[in-house]
């Protein structure tokens, strides 16, 4: 209220002198006079008087029985004591230069001296170094023009150059001296690395987890002292439940049979394996030292939507085939999928041991790719069996079936022309309800894949718009648990090895996710950081400083495969042997007995919870029977829809419908 009448008060002082009016003046100081009055009755230090006060006034707002020595005194007093200063404060007060006035409320702490350095500073450094070499040339000889000449006709360049260019506004409006923050900008991330991040900042790979791939794959000491850098405490942190009672695991059971009742040609596989990334995507090099790797560790390596080059056949390390939505290497002409081809490829390639169909992936799920044709290189065109004249495309969706029936089919149908080798799909989970339509496919149908691959949405080795990458798909934990969940709620769990991949780099991961209900597990960017890879993030510019993602010829000459294979394997084997240490110390011998419940998770400063109890487990054929369990699991297969599903059978160009 004093505050309004305060300022309704100089507002008629203010009307009253510009209108010149007496009487106006003499009410507008009874009025300040009574706002004052009211202020000190209320225990506010008293502002200084307006001039339009007369002493007579000021003397009768003064509180009563107080005289004026005292008033002065109490008011110095109180002002110091507001400000929280000394009482004499006043003659070591100095006052504030003019560019921290203008600078000042939080802004800058300096003046920002970059904007000076426009067009106008630009033409009068140029026009002082100009004159300068024209004095040096006349006063000083030849040698110092041309010291002094050389530079100021490089300053005039870049400076034109840069105001005469139209696609940047920094360079137009500050020539020369904007090029400074596009240098910046150019190492930015290399200071971030190096000298800002933290150790435990996943980025998405920390340090700490890029410098233990590196020590394991040197076979170097990667124990860590001083105790755990990781804030136990804080919502996020995961551990597992040990024994008191800790035991050995049988490496007689840590390998997983691939392959059901249908598949002539089960494959038994490890634990961890090379995840799916194409030649083309990464070098000659790399496919050469990790299939290398594989034949010696004995585990596969995923080949990736790529196909099969000459590199994956050369060590003969078992590989799993990867085939996308383009079918590369077993295409006809027109990217139809070439039954022939796929065949004949097949019986060239005996050390294939697995087909992948890849609904998509855990990097763009949903979304296609793109070829230039400026990036296709002889040895790409001749594993994608693709031409040279244009792009090639890669479609967000197959042609050679469409629904959940055309999928079991084309499974099917796969086995058949590869001779029994174990087939099975590829996806990263979306809607469930669409998952459950496969499912209910599935049990129709009587016929099963050998395996599924559940790639999580924080895989990254395929590049994709930011919105696919940060924003579509389920991550790994979520879409692994629904998909052992269904498939345990209606008791098909048994024919089908689920396997995983999504940022799996450690001997925990490695448990954690067979503890969610994976039984086998793939690693990409783990298996890269072991050939070397900094996590330059560079991988789509074709200059990848480690030969790795890059098919620049002198790139690669810095990936020597005889030492890299050796640490693909090194690494492997290391983060095998930690991940049944862990399961050891849980009192348990075989990884097949982990349950989501040994694994505990922070989810408040004061709360902690197990997988088991985030994620309710499913019994075998529970959602087949009425009840209200598992009500998510039951919607999605309540909402699952039937499909009209066709195959197109290239050879007789007969179209077989199915209608559910």
């Amino acid at each position: 209220t004093t505050t309004t009448t305060t300022t309704a008060t100089m507002l008629t002082m203010l009307l009253a002198r510009s209108v010149g009016s007496a009487s106006l003046q003499t009410k507008a100081a009874s009025a300040s006079a009574s706002t004052l009055r009211l202020r000190a009755a209320c225990g506010a230090r008293l502002p200084q008087l307006s001039s339009s006060v007369s002493l007579q006034q000021q003397e009768q707002l003064r509180p009563y029985g107080t005289p004026a020595s005292e008033q002065k005194a109490a008011e110095k007093n109180s002002s110091s004591q507001e400000e929280g200063l000394p009482t004499d404060y006043r003659k070591h007060w100095r006052e504030a230069p003019s560019w921290e006035k203008r600078y000042g409320g939080g802004r800058h702490a300096f003046p920002d001296w970059i904007e000076h350095l426009d067009r106008k500073m630009f033409y009068k450094i140029g026009f002082g170094l100009t004159a300068l070499t024209a004095t040096a040339g006349v006063g000083l000889g030849a040698t110092s023009f041309a010291v002094v000449g050389l530079p100021t006709a490089l300053f005039w360049f870049i400076g034109l150059r840069d105001i005469n260019q139209t696609q940047h506004t920094i360079r137009r409006n500050f020539p020369v001296f904007g090029n400074i923050r596009y240098l910046f900008e150019t190492i930015r991330p290399e200071i971030r690395q190096y000298f800002i991040e933290s150790d435990d900042l996943q980025n998405p790979f920390s340090r700490e987890q890029r410098s233990m791939v590196y020590q394991r794959s040197k076979l170097m000491t990667d124990t860590v002292p001083f105790g755990t850098r990781k804030q136990v405490y804080k919502p996020g942190f995961e551990w597992i439940h040990h024994s008191m009672y800790p035991t050995k695991v049988d490496y007689q059971k840590v390998r997983v049979k691939i392959g059901n009742k249908d598949c002539l040609k089960p494959y038994s596989a490890a634990r961890l394996n090379v995840s799916a990334m194409s030649f083309g995507a990464i070098s000659a090099n790399a496919i050469l030292a990790l299939n290398r790797a594989a034949l010696e560790g004995q585990f596969y390596h995923n080949t990736g939507e790529g196909s099969i080059s000459r590199y994956h056949k050369q060590h003969g390390g078992d590989l799993v085939w990867n085939l996308g939505t383009a079918y590369f290497g077993a295409r006809d002409k027109d990217g139809n999928f070439s039954p022939e081809l796929f065949r004949s490829t097949i019986q060239a390639t005996p050390s294939v041991r697995m087909i992948e169909i890849k609904l998509s992936q855990g990097a763009k799920p949903g979304s296609g790719g793109i070829l230039p044709r400026q990036k296709i290189t002889p040895d790409i065109a001749e594993a994608r069996g693709v031409g040279f004249d244009r792009d090639v495309i890669s479609p967000s969706t197959h042609t050679a079936f469409t629904g959940p029936r055309g999928l079991i089919l084309f499974v099917r149908r796969l086995r058949e022309l590869s001779g029994g080798l174990p087939v099975g799909f590829k996806l990263c989970v979306g809607r469930p309800e669409e998952f459950a339509s496969v499912v209910k496919a599935m049990i129709e149908m009587d016929h099963y894949p050998d395996f599924i691959t559940i790639d999580g949405s924080e895989g990254g080795t395929g590049a994709a718009p930011l919105e696919f990458t940060d924003s579509v798909g389920m991550p790994l934990v979520e879409g692994l648990t629904l998909v052992h969940n269904l498939l345990i709620g209606c008791n098909i769990r048994q024919h089908i090895t689920l396997i995983a991949s999504g940022k799996i780099i450690s001997g925990f991961d490695l448990v954690k996710t067979i503890a969610l209900g994976a039984d086998v597990c793939n690693s990409a960017r783990g298996m890269m950081f072991s050939l070397g890879c900094i996590q330059a993030l560079k991988c789509g510019s074709n200059r990848c400083p480690t030969g790795i993602a890059t098919q620049d010829e002198e790139l690669q000459k810095g990936l020597v495969v005889e030492e890299k294979w050796k640490r693909v394997c090194n690494f492997q084997a290391s983060t095998l042997r930690n991940a049944f240490k862990l399961i050891g110390a849980v009192g348990l011998s075989d990884p097949v007995d982990l349950e989501p419940e040994h694994i505990i998770r922070r989810v408040s400063e004061h709360r902690v919870m197990s997988y088991e109890a985030m994620f309710a487990k499913t019994t075998p054929g529970e959602l087949l029977e009425p009840g209200n369990t598992s009500p998510f699991l039951r919607e999605a297969l309540a909402a699952a829809k039937s499909y009209g599903d066709f195959i197109v059978e290239a050879s007789s160009v007969v179209v077989v419908v199915v209608v559910v």
